[in-house]
């Protein structure tokens, strides 16, 4: 049976054998990646559109869907998953209100403008260098569209390494980016894959897409990912650390001097009692009130976010882990109509002379963690 990771290979394989010609195969490529991203940049369009046309709205989460589950180095499950979440969204078991007081049913909170389609990417012979290209492009067009922010729904964690570069890229510098996970994914290349899951933040870090890195609920961490966090000089806050200090919350700032802050989740963070459907699955995590609270006490210039590595194949008959991953947009618990907190607002303040004083954007400061700064 064929894998996902192979499918786009063999039918190259395929092309290649057949005698097609390499400038044909390109050509038909090249047709399939503007059409791909053609789809994207109208439908961020509309809705940007749209969504200026209310006049008060100021930004909104957009979900960019990215079904991609090759570079799992387990199970490619999570290649599923955009789909189940965005059922669990808007499912009508739950109402739409979020604790922050926001309603996901209201298009000024949440919008959608579909998937990347990895697959028929793939099915074409898309390579991943190409691919992860396609991905940040992606991103970039719903950025274009303000007050569109992109919050992204994998997917493995391989995904995080194009949609951070694309944030940095838009916004002109580096972002520094809070990661929810156990494990630190920080291989220089696993299993000789430069784009495995376990290696996104390598590539961010080296990218000099992310100035600062921290990484919390670590709890499945090799002598590698130690020496790769050391390398980059990584703040890995660990769950044996997280479990007994309790000043953690007030502690937490980050963004200081850079251009805004990226929130990564990966499910898996979570203790399996709260979410069993992902492919690693490690005891003594988060609990679901321990990330809702890291993401409600941090305060900063939130720009965009992903939500990754749920495996619907792994999941409960009643979807219970598609509703956690639901249920944890990194967003919509920042105030949309405070220029602190709003890069796109404070920009178009700073055209116009103002008496508000915006207060700095938040510093990271955290005690007992293992920190590789120099």
């Amino acid at each position: 049976m064929k894998t996902i990771a192979s499918m786009g290979i063999h039918y190259l394989q395929g092309l290649n054998a057949a005698n097609v010609p390499k400038e044909l195969i390109e050509k038909g490529q090249n047709r399939v990646i503007e059409a791909s991203l053609t789809l994207i940049r109208e439908r961020a369009k509309l809705k940007g559109e749209l969504l200026r046309a209310l006049g008060s709205v100021v930004a909104s989460s957009s979900l960019l869907g990215v079904p991609l589950g090759h570079n799992s180095s387990f199970l490619q499950g999570p290649a599923f998953a955009p789909p189940r979440i965005r059922e669990a969204i808007w499912c009508g078991s739950t109402n739409s209100s979020t604790e922050g007081g926001h309603e996901l049913n209201d298009p000024r909170v949440l919008t959608d403008v579909g998937d990347v389609p990895v697959q028929e990417l793939r099915d074409c012979g898309v390579d991943d260098d190409r691919l992860m290209s396609i991905i940040s492009e992606s991103v970039k067009l719903v950025m274009d569209e303000p007050p569109l922010r992109p919050l992204v729904l994998g997917g493995d964690h391989s995904i995080s390494f194009p949609v951070v570069r694309a944030v940095s890229e838009k916004l002109g510098g580096p972002v520094d980016v809070l990661h929810l996970d156990a494990h630190p994914d920080i291989y220089h290349c696993f299993e000789g894959n430069k784009y495995s899951h376990a290696s996104s933040f390598a590539r961010i870090m080296e990218g000099g897409f992310a100035r600062r890195l921290l990484q919390v609920g670590i709890r499945s961490i090799t002598k590698e990912g130690r020496e790769q966090g050391k390398r980059f000089g990584v703040e890995q806050y660990e769950m044996r650390t997280f479990s007994k200090d309790r000043d953690f919350l007030e502690n937490l700032q980050l963004g200081e001097g850079v251009k805004g802050v990226y929130i990564s989740v990966d499910v898996d963070c979570l203790d399996p009692a709260f979410a069993p459907g992902v492919s690693h699955i490690e005891p003594g995590g988060l609990s679901f009130r321990d990330v809702l609270n890291i993401i409600q006490n941090l305060k900063g210039d939130v720009v965009a976010a992903d939500v990754v590595e749920f495996n619907p194949q792994r999941d409960t008959v009643d979807g219970m882990t598609a509703m956690v991953a639901a249920k944890l947009d990194p967003l919509e618990n920042f105030d949309c109509n405070d220029p602190r907190y709003n890069p796109l607002l404070r920009s178009a303040a700073a055209k116009t002379p103002s008496n508000h004083h915006c207060t700095p954007a938040c510093k990271l400061r955290v005690s007992n963690f293992t920190s590789f700064m120099p």
